[in-house]
Order: C-alpha cells, then structure tokens, then sequence
C-alpha cells in the first residue's frame, strides 16, 4: 500500500530516525553514530554531524565563535571536545514541536464525553529560547547536544551536569513554569528521570523511585482529567507513570503508577487516539509483544505477537482516511513494514509494505538483504513513513494505486438497498449492503458525509450501514492496478488493467465474459450499452541482448528502440465504439473515430463521447508531479446515471497549470452515433459528469466548473469559480453530485474494510 518517496543511500544501518512536523526535514544516526538532518523534499543532506565522538569542525567552529566574541579560551576541556558516545536518540523541538505535541495530547485526551471542559489553554507565547529557534537535540550516552539549526551555534550539556550518569532517553515537557522555560527531561542508566531547564542549562528536577534499571523510554500524554503525565520504559520492565503538572518547588517526584509491562524490558510507548474513549497506550517490548492500555485504569486491554519470533523495535499509531481499518505500524528487523488492524478486536497483522521492492535494484546487492532498524509516522501527514534501513533512508508514501477498484451497480430510486462490485486481487467480488437512517432514511438532504459517517451539518444523525451479502462472483486474469467502470443500464461491468494493457467486459447476470482484449482506456455512453476504448497494442519488451553483447551502449540502444516502439505503438492507438447487443454479444460500431494525428491521452465518456489529445506543450516538474499523483488515483465513474469515467494516460498538462498559461485546446466532444464532432476544441477538463436527464453537462477544472447544454444544440452556458483544489470534489477521480457522493463516500468505506 506505499510507494517510494524518496530515498538516500547510506553505508551504515540508520538506528534513529525523526521527522519534523511542519518543514520536510528528517533527522538520521547510523550504527557509527553519525547524525544528518536531510530535507526530504530537496532531496539534500542541511547538516552532518559526528555526534559519538569530537567533530573537529564543530569545536573549530566554536573556537572561532568565543574569540569573535571576546572570549579567552577556558583552561578546562570545552564541552565540544568530549566525546558524545552511543547515540541514543535524535529529535527536532521548536514552537511547531511544541505546539504539535500539545495539540496531539489535548485532542486524544479530549474524545471521551467526561473530558468536556476538562481541559486547559493549548498553547501559551513561547519561551524566549525557542521563539524563532529550531533545535536539533541529540541524546548522547555522555552528554546531550542541543544545535540551533537557525544560527549553528550549538550548546553541550555533559553526564556531568546531570549527576554524572549516561543518557539514555529523552522528552520535553510541555507543561512548565516560566522562569524554568523549556525542560527536556532525560531517561539515565540508573532509573532517575532528570529535567533540564533550556533557559538555564541547569538540573532542576528528578523523578525517583520508579525502575530499578536503566530507563528505555519515555513519552508525555494527557489524561481525560486534564492531568499532564510522563510514561517511563525501563530494563526491568515495568511501565511507569508520573505527574507533569509540577510547581516551582518540585525538585524529587515519585511515581504516581507503576506496574509490570513486559518481560524483559520495555522497548517503546506510543499514544493512540480512540475516537469517543480515552486514549490508549501501545508497548513494545523484548519479549516479542505488543501490549494496549488504557489510560484511565492501566489495565491491560490486548497483547500481541505481531511478527512471531522476532521483537518489535518500532511503533507508530496510524490513521489514515484512506485505510480506516489500520490502527498501528511497527517494524521488526525485515525488509517489512507491518500494519495492525484495530488492536483491540481483531489485531489481524498484515504487512503494509515490502521495502526491498520500492528501492531502486541497483543500491541492493545480490546477496544482501534489506533490513528496517527504526520507523517513524509523519505526526501532520499520515501517508508519509518513514525507515531507516541497513541500506539507507526509505521514505514511502501511500499508494492511491493500491486501492480497491469499486463501482456500485444501479439501484431503484429510493431504495436502501444497494450492490457494488469492486476487484481484490485476481478475484470480483459483489457487496450487497443497505443504508439507513433513522431521522431521515431517504437520503435526500444535501449534506455530505464525513470520514466517520455522519452528515455533514447535522452531526447528530448517524447513517447505519447493514451488510446483506458478500460473495466472489468470478475470477480475473491480473492483479495489478484495475480501473472498474459500469454500464449505463447496469447490466455490464468493464475492468481494465492500463499497465498490462487488458480489458475485460462481463455480463451482471452470469458473470460471464462478453468481450475482451488490449485497451488501456475505456469508457460507457450514458444512455445504451456500448463503450468507447483506446486500442493498445503490447508493449514492446526489451530485446534480449546475446552473450558479449551487454555493454553500457548496447543496452541504452536497446531501451531507446524500445521506448521508440512504445511511443510509436501509442501514436498509432486509435479510439474504437462497440456495442453490447442484447444476446451478450459485441459489435464494432467504429473501428477509428476522429482524424486527428496527435495521439490520444484521455477518453470521457457520458451523453457525448469526449477524447483528449497530446500536445506539443512541456510541463514542469511540479505540474508532472501532481498530474503522476492525480492519475495514480482510482478512476471509476460512479452513481445509477453512469457518470463518466475518466482515465488519462501520460498527460502533460491535465492538473494544475500555471494561471498565467492559457490551457490548450485539445478536447473534443464526438456524438455516439455519428461519431462526428460536437462543438469545438475545448480545454481538456479533470473530470466530466452529465446529470439524469441528459440535458446539461458539468466540465470540472481546477480552479473552476463550466456549464454547458445540449439541447436543442451544444453550446456553453457559464462557469462557476470553486475555492479549492477540485480533487476534493470527487471520489475516486469522478467529478458527483451530491446524493451520489454520499453513497460513493460509503461504498468505498465498506469495501476497504471488507478487502483488508
């Protein structure tokens, strides 16, 4: 279900890996204890730092900073020049930390009705050390390092500070008072948790009395009572809470709860949010398990083995709209990233990726395999993970393509009852389900439905969904990336596979195969049974090169005839009509439509059938990328009117455009019996939809929605402006009207429940 991101090859196993909230920056220690801070986005390495031993740059740099300012040189060793030791731990904290942090904890504190105006302000004015200041802070076996990534000037804070103990972990507290100012506290070998103030650099607090080893972890949370607690891990085991909420006098603190979490140490704690309840709490540990608390009475609500024989060494609380059924992530040492399905009732563990198939081959020799040694969640963009392996830093990001294809077959007109069809794997499946509603079943209000299924500006009532039946109609040939379309009258149901290119038409009533063959595009007319496809040919593979012949020329001569027979087997793809009769059969109606050279990128269908083709325009970068993420959608038309379906292939300008460009006119509309066009070139639209009349037709852009008529003759009505990218217009890349996209909002809930 993710697809690679972004990747950079390292020659060490990257043991610690962070993301910042808000700037596309990932902070990284390898087995050699090497730190970098590496943005993601520009795919450059901003600092590198020797944090285990004497970075002889850094303590030149802070020579050269004490004599610019005045300073005589100390007589003592500088902090700089002792050696930091196992990196233990490596994190960014800045206002949007702090602010995350808090607005992560209130929410999740929050969801229980007991918690209703329990809670206090988020987020006080920051504190004169942090407001406009970007930290780094590594967590040293002899000393923590906090850099100002800002100005680079970095500050030292040795064991020795700290009662002379080694650092094991760490975690600022977001509650504090102000003359104290920031306080980041740190887990020793010896079970003492120690607070430093940031604005002091002096010890100022100590929780005792907790662990009779060294402390693994530690995390901050709230309570539904408003309370702020720290959780502590330890060697021996055993969970243990503490107050944060302390007073200026509080120097030593004893442990508010502490019981037995796991034998042999606990590893890592993560907070999950539960919608409606209490926040939970997620343990790893040594001995093999993951363990689910629950906040307000500690007690043990799951345990796990989520990978048997082998330890968890991460874990990250997931909630992603587009996979409602997966709760957790956690990796273990494999080239896996394992995803967990409501831990406290099913707790199915299902791998969510295999890594070694997302990095290019080349970085991974023959004989090595991929080995994931840490895993983190981005906390503001839950699509985004990210892992540090013995290979490198895999960014992945989930995968639009991975998507069940899903498309619901027409219902009579005010029924509760429905049916979809959508394909999993090599196998089509039908769903039969039924919508209701107690305060108003019809489902005719104009609200839309939330991710939770309520709607839309009357939260109080709730639409309950009640499966009928589920069965497996048939087989299918592939199990790739599918496009699932169906017929205006309900009675076929298309399924093409654009990468193989394949098509497959079937029969409702029997499941029966009524038409098949090469296509990459296909698209319905809205009132009879036939279809437009784009006819593609297979694509060329690659000759086999004979023995002696492999050299670095031979094989780009090679890929170039390839990709030259490719483009030239696309620009000899024509549009072909076809017609399903009512014994079952197929006809060609048209076998080219149109005299047009460029090649065909884009098929719209509907009451018109509606073709796009390339120009000679270059997009940029950006355009291209957003145009990729478009097009890996789902793009299955939707709704009893047969919405069209659009599918586009290589397009070049189809999203986001630069306002000042003037789109170009490469659209046009052809009628399904004369198959002569309609009107003039119109600029290609994102997605098109016809309304149950037959009468208007709504062409969908980004930053607008033209109108147009069709009767007594085409012509152009208006267009109105929307405030917001069109993607969220749609679902699964249609363009719906509002009683359509409530049903589709829950088809394909319901079907990435059933197909997890």
């Amino acid at each position: 279900m993710l697809r690679l991101k972004a990747f950079r090859p390292t020659n060490d196993k990257i043991v610690k890996i962070q993301l910042h909230p808000t700037h596309p920056w990932l902070v990284t220690a390898d087995a050699s204890d090497h730190v970098s801070v590496w943005n993601w986005e520009h795919r450059q390495v901003i600092y590198e730092l020797k944090a285990g031993g004497v970075d002889e740059r850094r303590l030149v740099g802070a020579k050269l900073e004490k004599l610019a300012e005045g300073e005589s040189e100390s007589k003592g060793k500088p902090t700089e020049a002792l050696r930091g030791g196992s990196v233990r731990q490596v994190s960014f904290y800045d206002d949007d930390v702090r602010f995350w942090q808090l607005w992560r904890n209130r929410s999740a504190a929050a969801e229980p009705p007991s918690a209703v105006n329990q809670l206090t302000s988020a987020f006080t004015s920051p504190a004169p050390s942090t407001k406009g200041r970007h930290f780094l802070v590594i967590c040293c076996e002899n000393k923590a390092i906090f850099l100002d990534l800002v100005t680079m000037r970095g500050r030292d804070v040795p064991k020795q500070d700290l009662d002379n103990r080694s650092l094991v972990c760490m975690e600022f507290l977001s509650k504090s008072t102000g003359a104290d100012g920031p306080l980041v506290a740190f887990g020793s070998s010896d079970g003492v948790i120690r607070v430093l103030s940031m604005i002091t650099w002096k010890l100022v607090r100590r929780y005792t009395g907790g662990h009779k080893g060294s402390i693994a972890c530690l995390m901050t949370f709230m309570a539904s009572s408003g309370e702020a607690l720290l959780v502590s891990g330890g060697s021996d085991g055993a969970l243990v809470l503490w107050s944060a909420d302390h007073g200026p006098d509080s120097r030593e603190l004893v442990p508010k709860l502490s019981f037995k979490a796991h034998d042999g140490g606990v590893v890592a704690v993560e907070l999950s949010r539960v919608s409606g309840s209490a926040p939970q709490l997620i343990t790893i540990g040594a001995d093999k398990t993951l363990a689910i608390w629950d906040t307000m009475s500690f007690k043990e609500l799951r345990r796990i083995k989520p990978v048997p024989k082998m330890a968890c060494h991460s874990v990250a609380s997931w909630c992603h709209p587009r996979a409602p059924n997966l709760d957790i992530l956690t990796c273990v040492k494999d080239s896996h990233i394992w995803a967990i399905e409501h831990p406290t009732y099913s707790a199915l563990t299902r791998p969510l990726c295999e890594l070694s198939s997302l990095v290019p081959p080349q970085v991974l020799a023959p004989n090595k395999k991929l080995r994931v040694y840490s895993m983190v969640a981005h906390p503001l963009q839950p699509h985004i993970v990210a892992t540090g392996t013995n290979i490198g830093v895999i960014l992945s990001e989930f995968d639009p393509r991975s998507l069940p294809a899903v498309a619901p077959l027409p219902s009579p007109p005010e029924s509760r009852e429905h049916a979809a069809v959508y394909v999993v794997e090599r196998e089509l499946k039908m769903l039969q389900f039924q919508l209701s509603n107690t305060a108003n079943p019809s489902l005719g209000s104009n609200g839309s439905l939330t991710e939770t299924g309520k709607l839309r500006g009357d939260p109080s009532e709730q639409l309950n969904v009640k499966q009928i039946k589920k069965h497996i109609s048939t087989p299918v040939p592939h199990d790739s990336y599918s496009v699932l379309s169906v017929s205006s009258s309900g009675k076929y149901v298309s399924i093409v596979w654009p990468d193989i290119p394949y098509f497959s038409v079937y029969k409702v009533s029997d499941w029966a195969i009524v038409d098949s063959g090469t296509a990459r595009l296909l698209v319905w007319d809205t009132c009879r049974d036939r279809f437009a496809l784009l006819e593609s040919a297979v694509p060329p593979r690659m000759p086999i090169l004979p023995k002696g012949g492999s050299s670095r020329k031979a094989k780009e001569a090679a890929a170039i005839a390839a990709a030259q027979a490719a483009a030239a087997a696309a620009s000899a793809a024509s549009v072909q009509v076809r017609i399903l009769l009512d014994d079952g059969t197929s006809n060609i109606l048209m076998r080219s439509i149109g005299e047009r050279s460029e090649p065909v990128i884009g098929l719209h269908g509907g009451t018109l059938l509606g073709i796009a083709y390339r120009t000679s325009r270059r997009v940029s970068p950006v355009a291209a990328s957003s145009i990729s993420s478009i097009q890996s959608m789902p793009l299955s038309g939707f709704g009893s009117s047969a919405l069209s379906s659009f599918s586009t292939i290589d397009d070049g300008y189809a999203s986001q455009r630069n306002p000042a460009e003037a789109a170009p006119q490469n659209f046009q509309l052809y009628s399904w019996e004369s198959f002569q066009p309609v009107g003039g070139m119109l600029p290609q639209p994102e997605w098109t939809a016809w309304d149950q009349t037959v009468e208007y037709c709504a062409f969908a852009y980004q930053q607008y929605i033209a109108i147009s008529s069709l009767r007594p003759q085409y012509r152009y009505l208006g267009d109105v402006a929307i405030p917001m990218p069109l993607v969220q217009f749609g679902i699964g890349g249609s363009f719906l009207w509002p009683h359509q996209q409530r049903l589709s909002a829950f088809l394909w809930m319901l079907v990435l429940h059933l197909s997890m």
